[in-house]
């Protein structure tokens, strides 16, 4: 069932409207379109109302927020609520600083979430538990090692419950916890975290796949993940043959992403149902 949502995007190459950070904005486009769906950045307010309205999916990152993108979050949030359009939501950095974790917080608050999709500092902070940011990167690597404790799977749960959205917490493996289901995903490779952007461009994949399963959210963010997943660990394994350094692994990341098929995600995906 994870692999045949690649195939819905590539068939119905979903408009995804990006609000998001200028440090990835290039490689979130570019990775949608090597998925096969078809990006629009476009965070102004005086547009993002009429933009939204056209796409099939809205992600909000809060990445590099300032005075004049937030207010554009808010209304093509509202806009995409009205029109039964799926948001994501990325909180880059929440915990770091008061201005994100509040924005992060107005926003859950204002706008019903399909996808919130952090690392598992930006998760526990918005959560409410306790969270050590540090810029943009996961920090609490005790977590993330082995099993994550129970304490902070009660707080995964709790977002879920108290957002409505699926929650998907990514590190060396995913966790994507949905209304019924609480899937591990153990795909990736370390590397990916060296990367800068990995996280969004998942989160705009993410955007992508549940515009082409929105009956079934949960399972389109747990397929993106494991896709993308896959996608770093082809990557990994051509840069050990070819050569090269965090750079080339970026593009061959989305060259994995553009040459991957529903046929190499099931033979490669490692996804559990908890």
């Amino acid at each position: 069932m994870f692999a045949e949502i690649l195939n819905k995007v590539r068939l119905d190459c979903p408009l995804v409207h990006c609000i998001t950070n200028y440090v990835t904005v290039n490689d979130c486009a570019n990775v949608l379109l090597a998925c096969g769906a078809s990006p629009v950045m476009a965070d102004d307010e005086r547009e993002a109302e009429e933009i939204v309205s056209i796409a099939s999916a809205l992600v909000i990152n809060i990445g590099t927020l300032n005075s004049r993108t937030i207010p554009s979050m808010f209304k093509a949030g509202r806009r995409a609520n009205e029109l039964g359009r799926p948001v994501i939501l990325d909180p880059v950095g929440a915990g770091a600083s008061s201005l994100r974790t509040a924005t992060a917080m107005d926003l859950m608050r204002e706008i019903d979430f399909a996808v919130i999709r952090g690392n598992i500092s930006e998760i526990t902070s918005i959560a409410g538990g306790e969270s050590k940011t540090r810029g943009v990167d996961a920090s609490a690597s005790e977590l993330l090692d082995g099993d994550l404790p129970a304490d902070v799977i009660s707080l995964i749960l709790k977002l879920r419950e108290k957002t409505g959205a699926v929650i998907t917490v990514t590190g060396p493996k995913d966790i994507v916890a949905g209304e019924k289901d609480l899937y591990i995903v153990r795909n990736g490779h370390p590397m990916m975290s060296k990367v800068s952007g990995t996280g969004c461009m998942l989160t705009a994949i993410t955007g992508a796949f549940c515009s082409a399963a929105p009956s079934d959210i949960a399972v389109a963010a747990a397929s993106a993940a494991g896709m993308f997943g896959v996608a770093g660990e082809f990557a990994f394994e051509r840069l050990t043959s070819e050569g090269g350094g965090t750079s080339t692994y970026r593009s061959y990341i989305i060259d994995e992403v553009s040459k991957m098929t529903p046929e190499k995600m099931r033979e490669a995906i490692k996804i559990e149902n908890r």
